[in-house]
């Protein structure tokens, strides 16, 4: 359901780097080491499932000035396209998740990881992360890849783990990972006992996580509650849903408040990247489609909703399907159509 380009990435970062939607950091100091000196998280593993969204989410949200949005502003600008480049400046302003996979090597993972995190801690925000490296990944489909298996997998996460260890960070764990097993079913048992140990480095870390709830047009809530127990939720903060997808903000709070109530009360948070339209018949670069709402936290209210979230990054292609560049690639004209078409 999610390729890379849904994503805003491109597996490969040389094609990535080339396309702007990955951005290599700037040298600096490791941002790991100073956080052994002191500590800006919020949440330990015996909290993780109990803290105010407005504790895990301190400082509100942060805005990646380096992301890819803001890669094609700058781009497209220099080209003296006026339009698009405001455009894409619109949805740079917005706090959008930083996506993490094999594109990037060890190191390269650990500085982009330090990187974010010292640029939100000089804020006193909270960085959204994004996973996705599950070996039979996308179920073979257009992201197929991750990791080569279960043990290199649970080492990258690891990685992932002890870098944000010590600092206030989400982990948005593994888009589409629960949701494909209907299309990959020999990989249930494995896949989840995967997802429980990674999502368990994450609650020793105190980072708190969310594992794939997949979204209100997709599996069952008894389904998917059930997927999500057998992967860890016990352990996590709660589940996301709607990652890349259109359907609306209701529809999908309905969906999750069931989810969440067979789960024994996880929190979750909705992707809006670009749903204020609704669904529009197809996934692929939607003839239609609008910016979602602007990102936020849900600090009152009596649901289990912890944010509203931009996962997506809205202005990359889906692929070469009406009229969008290959994936991956900003797609100018959509970034703005999403714009106008905002809600």
């Amino acid at each position: 359901m999610i390729d890379l380009a849904r994503a805003g990435v491109v597996a490969g970062a040389v094609v990535a780097l080339a396309a702007g939607l990955v951005v290599a950091p700037a040298a600096s100091s490791s941002a790991s080491s100073a956080g052994a000196a002191r500590t800006t998280a919020t949440t330990t593993s015996s909290t993780i499932r109990t803290a105010p969204s407005g504790a895990v989410y301190k400082g509100g949200l942060h805005v990646e000035q380096a992301g890819p949005a803001a890669a094609a502003a700058t781009r497209l600008a220099a080209q003296g396209r006026v339009d698009d480049a405001a455009a894409a400046r619109t949805i740079a302003a917005q706090p959008i998740a930083i996506w993490l996979g094999s594109w990037y090597d060890d190191a390269m993972l650990v500085k982009v990881i330090d990187r974010t995190v010292a640029a939100a801690e000089k804020k006193g925000a909270t960085p959204v992360f994004v996973t996705y490296d599950i070996p039979g990944r996308d179920c073979g489909g257009y992201s197929a890849g991750g990791a080569a298996d279960d043990a290199a997998y649970l080492s990258w996460n690891g990685r992932v783990a002890s870098a944000l260890a010590g600092h206030r960070a989400v982990v948005l764990v593994e888009p589409d990972s629960l949701g494909h097993l209907d299309a990959c079913p020999a990989m249930t048992a494995t896949r989840t006992a995967t997802l429980a140990q990674a999502v368990a480095a994450f609650s020793r870390a105190g980072v708190p996580a969310y594992l794939d709830g997949g979204n209100s047009n997709w599996v069952k809530p008894a389904d998917t509650a059930a997927r999500l127990r057998a992967a860890g939720i016990d352990q996590a903060r709660g589940f996301f849903t709607n990652v890349a997808g259109y359907y609306p903000v209701d529809q999908e709070r309905a969906y999750a408040e069931q989810v969440s109530a067979a789960t024994g009360g996880a929190r979750y948070v909705i992707d809006v990247s670009r749903n204020g339209r609704g669904w529009k018949g197809t996934w692929c670069n939607a003839p239609g489609a609008g910016l979602g709402q602007t990102p936020r936290v849900a600090t009152s209210g009596t649901t289990g909703l912890d944010a509203l979230l931009w996962v997506k990054t809205p202005g990359a292609s889906d692929g070469t399907c009406n009229g969008g560049p290959a994936a991956g690639t900003w797609f100018p004209a959509y970034a703005t159509a999403l714009v106008a078409n905002r809600r």
